[in-house]
């Protein structure tokens, strides 16, 4: 006997085993119970959902022997004969090969006619959204008024492609993508049943990668059971998927933690060699950053029984939330600049690389709630010595005390006018912070509180390691303790950061005019109707 793929064998033959249309089977089942039966049903969702599975399912039930029923008995000759697909009042249509309007009246010129053996003459039409203009004209009177034994039965991966009056016609049910673990728990019951070994490690990869669709996923079911020589095990699934081990990506996130910059190229290094999709391991990556998101701020989603919960929880302790933005920011846009890159492993170095030089220079405290944590000084960078303790007021009845105050020199004064754009080229702060202060502008610097205001657009350089390296350094350049805030606003004239990119606009400006005007460049662009390209023009200084 040949061999039946998965995806047909194990195809539901009732609503009961249906996966994950809860909803829609809902709806059905009580319809059918009461009686109350629409003559169009309009079935959406992706690929690989169940829509033709359902109106194979939906037609057993208008036509079993035992009656109109949510529960058809699947032994007598209409059941089977339409698991079989050979029922001849089951009239199933691919609409993509029947796109012309005559191919549809012909077909439902046959409507008007009783139907042979069942109750009811079911017509399916797949895909329907590929039939033209004219095609959907003509059945519109049909479908609005079929005969009183005839059902229709519509199946699209795109509803937004079939008219409105189509759509008002039918009964439409948005059948939605299957939950990775429901296709986990498909496919254990399906490997146990056929007596498969398998690790569930695996099934989730499979799950994962079928993006919501059962039908993909048995499909690469059927695919691993063949590359394992009957076995469904993790690391031959990930070698035939060619996914990025987690443990790479663990690797990543902890070689940032620690500021190691080397093992992040080795573990670049390591995927290179096994051909791992680089643009695969950032998505994933972004995956993973918010999952350790969601452990940060709803601890209470990521079960204990889920294989990675204690590396994600160590690693919500070890972030501070405002990096893991940050850091997905980088990841979703390293992967979509990947085309850009001179090559795909250039592109993923330099997303690490980018996730190295952004990182805060410190980690988070362990920390019993979802609260923002205490932070304290990574590996790669020395503490911060504390500021000396103020000293104490001299008594007023010691008057050895009060003459040792008058001689000891008294910190600098506040200055009232203070240029924004001299200090910051004064602070000694670089990285994240030096990006936060040339950002901002200043606001008011009134006794020792400084205010600084930072446009939306930058809202991602707030960061409280950035704040606090900016605020120390601003101690130390007054010689005294300076209180910091920093207010979200639109800023009003230029920060330092607008300045300087002004200055480079106008250098560049000045560099192009000065080509221009150069007399050997103006007789070659005349003599050879040659053009300049101004990006390749830049200034000295």
């Amino acid at each position: 006997m040949s061999y039946q793929v998965l995806a047909r064998k194990w195809r539901p033959r009732n609503f009961a085993t249906l996966v994950g249309q809860e909803h829609v089977v809902r709806a059905l089942t009580h319809a059918l119970s009461e009686q109350r039966l629409h003559h169009a049903y309009l079935f959406t969702g992706t690929r690989g959902v169940g829509k033709t599975t359902l109106a194979r399912i939906l037609a057993k039930s208008l036509n079993c022997e035992t009656g109109i029923t949510p529960t058809p008995c699947g032994v007598c000759s209409a059941c089977q004969e339409i698991d079989a697909g050979r029922f001849v009042d089951l009239l199933e249509v691919d609409a993509a090969t029947n796109t012309k309007v005559d191919e549809m009246r012909q077909l439902l010129e046959n409507a008007v006619y009783a139907p042979t053996r069942g109750r009811f003459k079911v017509y399916v039409i797949d895909e329907v959204h590929m039939l033209s203009n004219s095609a959907f004209n003509a059945m519109l009177k049909t479908l609005e008024e079929p005969p009183e034994h005839v059902k229709f039965i519509l199946a699209t991966t795109d509803p937004q492609k079939i008219p409105v009056t189509v759509l008002s016609r039918c009964l439409q049910f948005n059948l939605k993508q299957m939950p990775t673990a429901a296709i986990c728990g498909h496919l254990a019951g399906i490997l146990e049943a056929e007596g498969v070994s398998y690790d569930a490690p695996a099934l989730s990869l499979i799950a994962r990668s079928a993006a919501g669709s059962m039908r993909d996923a048995l499909s690469l079911l059927d695919q691993a059971i063949a590359h394992g020589a009957g076995k469904v095990e993790e690391g031959q699934v990930r070698e035939m998927l060619g996914t990025v081990d987690q443990a790479y990506l663990f690797a990543v996130l902890e070689a940032v933690i620690g500021g190691d910059a080397p093992r992040l190229v080795t573990i670049a290094d390591d995927m290179a060699g096994r051909s791992l999709s680089f643009a695969g391991a950032l998505q994933d990556l972004a995956a993973l950053l918010t999952r350790i998101q969601v452990a940060q701020w709803a601890p209470q989603a990521i079960a204990d029984d889920e294989p990675e919960a204690a590396r994600l929880r160590q690693l919500a302790h070890s972030f501070v939330p405002e990096f893991v933005q940050l850091a997905y920011q980088i990841a979703v846009h390293g992967r979509d600049e990947m085309p850009l890159a001179p090559d795909e492993y250039s592109g993923f170095v330099m997303t690490l690389l980018r996730l190295h030089a952004f990182r805060p220079e410190s980690t988070g405290e362990p920390r019993e709630s979802p609260a923002p944590q205490t932070v304290r000084p990574s590996s790669s960078t020395a503490a911060r010595p504390p500021l000396p303790a103020a000293s104490p007021a001299p008594r007023p009845d010691t008057k050895q005390a009060q003459e040792a105050a008058k001689d000891k020199p008294q910190p600098p004064a506040f200055p009232d006018d203070v240029d924004w754009h001299v200090l910051v080229g004064q602070l000694q702060v670089g990285g994240m912070a030096r990006e936060l202060a040339h950002h901002c502008q200043l606001r008011s610097f009134s006794g020792d509180a400084l205010l600084l205001r930072l446009a939306p657009a930058h809202r991602h350089l707030q960061m409280k390691p950035a704040q606090d390296k900016v605020q120390q350094a601003l101690s130390d350049h007054f010689g005294r303790p300076v209180s910091l805030k920093i207010e979200l606003a639109e800023v009003e004239g230029d920060t330092p950061a607008a300045t300087v990119q002004r200055g480079r606009r106008e250098r560049q400006e000045s560099a192009i005019a000065a080509i221009e005007q150069d007399p050997f460049v103006r007789d070659v662009i005349e003599t050879f109707d040659a053009s300049l390209l101004e990006s390749s023009i830049k200034p000295i200084a």
